[in-house]
């Protein structure tokens, strides 16, 4: 048993006459290794970028809020009469009336 460990630890199963199948496995074990970092780092990149990409979704999101906002106070009577009234067009007192068109074939 210790002669193995120390056969082991001085490297003695990659010299000796079944050597080829060692470094075989060596090397299948070593090309699965990096196939494997390589996925993983991919992973972590994807996760990287849709973190990036939901923040920017955020961004957009309260900033397309904050237009709707904006419009919707231009759109209100009060701000349309002070803009207009810059122009020197002011609101009318009388109430708009109904006109009615009566047709020729009635």
């Amino acid at each position: 048993m210790k002669k193995n460990i120390n056969n082991i630890l001085k490297g003695k199963f990659l010299v000796d006459e079944d050597a080829f199948k060692n470094w075989r496995m060596i090397i299948f074990l070593s090309v699965l290794a990096l196939v494997m970092i390589a996925s993983s780092h991919r992973a972590d990149e994807k996760v990287h970028e849709i973190t990036r990409l939901k923040e920017h979704v955020e961004e957009l999101r309260s900033e397309a809020v904050d237009a709707r906002l904006a419009l919707w106070k231009l759109k209100t009577n009060s701000s349309v009469a002070k803009a207009l009234e810059a122009r020197g067009v002011k609101p009318s007192n009388v109430p708009p009336k109904k006109i009615k068109v009566k047709s020729s074939k009635e």
